[in-house]
């Protein structure tokens, strides 16, 4: 860990708790390493959605109705 990371108090719910303490003692590595693991590819995943978002940002979009009513019409519902 860096000179530069803080400190923070993070509550577990027992049953995660244990199963991160579990991890960490078979991969010999730390509770916060794999926090901090866990919480970088939860950002990474955001940051693909938000990437998906823009990149189909210019298509048209159709009301929940229309799609109900063009499902139906190609016998999919």
């Amino acid at each position: 860990m860096s000179e530069s990371a803080k400190r923070s108090t993070v509550y577990f719910e027992p049953h995660l708790h244990r199963a991160l303490r579990v991890k960490a003692a078979h991969t010999q590595r730390s509770l916060s390493d794999l926090v901090n693991d866990a919480v970088r590819a939860a950002l990474r995943e955001d940051q693909e959605d938000l990437a998906a978002f823009e990149a189909r940002g210019e298509e048209p979009t159709i009301s929940y109705e229309q799609l109900l009513r063009d499902l139906r019409a190609h016998g999919k519902l």
